[in-house]
């Protein structure tokens, strides 16, 4: 063995499999759990070598590695999201069948599934999932039914013959094993990171910005949030009903879903559609605008596996009232306003607090740059490469040193 295959540490470097292949261009925190993940994998142990599995529709910006050698990206012939009649049942022959084989082929250590689906058998490499989250248990109608359905039919599994469990917070970690029966023991928690330091796209100008939105010279309260059901926009729009300030915008970015038509229905009949708008897909320069020129940021949600849109709020110093509910106070900590999400004079009051008050706003900043330096996607990477090595000390016996 070459001193390159080794750690800093003494340990062997690791060859590990990633499970990739849900990753499409509309991923949305999945995805970016994806791309972060991988780079910071090989910041954090740069020694190790990546096998990433990943479909026929991956974007190209993930083939962009710029870690030449270090990753290697083999592409099943599945699609997820536009394929024939069964194309999901072949995704997941893809994951269950092809994917164990080529580990073994390439003499992996492990092999990680980094939403909901991993090999259930895979002989001589370790197996792990990454559990984003149960909310499609819980809140079945966020999905459509069929999409629950395969999810009840894959995940479950996964995770019970996976040799460890990977959640995003305590919160979850607690949840899938209430849920799922699971072993508390069996779950490790890597939490998602932000960060602060990397360059972002130059944000369009306000004016522009407000133009285009129709936004006029109102304060704005903005909510990054995918439009489904769990995401508790409908008690956002009451609560904006509610407001002392009248004036105040909301904007509602992202795809549109069948659940946006319910939300604009409901604007409607609140009197408060003219407060409200639903700008669909934006440019990251567009979005990074509405960042700035917003007053505050709300997530309302009922549940989440982590929350990163509380951290991306922060990170661009934006001031931030979210649920006090799930994994949200332990993302957010004292740096955001906290609120239970079926009050919805509570919500209306943290709202008008933060529209109101700047000095509130300015020490929400503060506490809020300085939470998100306590989720890094360095942090993860270890979190999640000692979870590694737990799953390979587990599938060779109590006597092995991975």
């Amino acid at each position: 063995m070459t001193a390159s295959s080794r750690t800093a540490g003494g340990s062997r470097a690791l060859r590990v499999g990633l499970n990739l292949v849900y990753l499409v261009r509309d991923s949305g925190g999945a995805g970016t759990y994806a791309r972060e993940l991988l780079r910071a994998l090989l910041e954090e142990a740069p020694e190790t070598h990546v096998i990433a599995f990943v479909s026929s529709e991956v974007p190209a910006d993930v083939l962009e590695t710029p870690w030449p050698g270090a990753v290697d990206f083999v592409r099943l012939p599945v699609k997820v999201t536009h394929g024939p009649p069964g194309a999901f049942a072949l995704a997941v022959a893809a994951q269950w069948g092809a994917i164990p084989l080529l580990a073994a082929r390439r003499r992996l250590d492990v092999v990680h599934g980094l939403a909901n689906v991993t090999p259930l058998m895979s002989p001589g490499v370790a197996t792990l999932v990454t559990m984003l989250d149960l909310i499609w248990i819980h809140h079945p109608e966020t999905m459509e039914a069929a999409a629950t359905k395969g999810m009840l039919r894959v995940a479950p599994v996964s995770a019970r013959r996976a040799d460890r469990v990977l959640a995003l917070s305590e919160s979850a970690a607690a949840d899938i094993a209430r849920t799922l029966g699971l072993s508390r023991s069996k779950i490790d928690v890597a939490h998602m990171g932000v960060r602060l330091e990397t360059p972002r796209p130059t944000p369009t100008g306000e004016r522009d910005l407000r133009g285009k939105l129709d936004l006029g010279e109102e304060p704005i309260l903005l909510c990054v949030a995918q439009k489904r059901a769990h995401k508790n926009l409908a008690g956002l729009l009451r609560a904006l009903a509610l407001l002392s300030d009248g004036s105040a915008r909301l904007v509602l970015p992202g795809t549109p879903t069948l659940h946006e038509a319910e939300l604009q229905q409901l604007a409607a009949e609140l009197g408060v559609a003219h407060r409200v708008r639903f700008p669909g897909w934006l440019s990251d320069e567009e979005l990074e605008g509405l960042y700035h020129l917003a007053t505050c940021f709300v997530l309302p949600s009922f549940q989440e596996g982590f929350g990163l849109p509380v951290l991306e709020a922060m990170a661009r110093d934006l001031p931030v009232a979210c649920s006090n509910v799930s994994s949200l106070p332990e993302v957010a900590g004292d740096a955001a306003l906290l609120f239970d999400p079926r009050d919805l004079k509570a919500i209306a009051l943290a709202l008008d607090r933060l529209l109101a008050d700047g000095t509130l706003r300015d020490l929400m900043r503060v506490k809020g740059r300085e939470r998100c330096r306590r989720f890094s996607w360095r942090a993860t990477a270890r979190s999640t490469l000692a979870s590694y090595r737990r799953a390979i000390a587990q599938r060779r016996g109590p006597c092995s040193s991975p």
